[in-house]
């Protein structure tokens, strides 16, 4: 059989809103046209003299992970504006400070595939604006706070 690509665009992007941490309402965050999760390691020189052959030794000390997204900003029909209530919940997140800025997403594929994540985050930026012309675009920045946890994929069949 043979493989085929995985299509970027089938990630998906949950924010928890809610009063009960433990039983979040999952809002997904829509508009989205760039997504990328990326990790950053702080490594330490390990290499001592025992190693006779000169070849050198680097351990991992650290990690973190952040979420890169990017979009159009959306709303409604209604004649009242309503913006994405996902969009929403990062714009306001990206406004706080401290402990009051942090935010649980969930992050996963619509196909299935097995990458689905669930962590605690601060919105280090929220950028929107853009020419005459322009659809409206948003990005912003997940800085996560801690270790991502592996969940069951949302929309993954039994």
């Amino acid at each position: 059989m043979a493989l085929r690509s995985l299509l970027a665009k089938d990630w998906k992007l949950d924010v928890a809103t809610g009063a009960d941490p433990e039983n979040p309402t999952w809002l997904p965050v829509r508009g989205l046209t760039s997504f990328q999760e990326t990790t950053d390691d702080n490594t330490e020189e390990d290499s001592d003299f025992d190693d006779e052959e000169g070849w050198g030794s680097s351990v991992v000390t650290g990690r973190t992970w952040q979420i890169e997204a990017e979009g159009r900003r959306k709303r409604t029909d209604a004649a009242v504006f309503t913006a994405d209530p996902g969009q929403e919940a990062i714009r306001k997140a990206a406004r706080k400070v401290g402990f009051e800025a942090n935010i649980k997403v969930r992050w996963y594929r619509r196909d299935g595939a097995n990458d689905a994540y669930e962590g605690t985050c601060t919105v280090s930026e929220f950028t929107k604006g853009g020419s005459v012309t322009d659809l409206e675009p948003f990005n912003f920045t997940l800085l996560g706070q801690g270790a991502p946890v592996e969940i069951t994929n949302p929309v993954a069949t039994p």
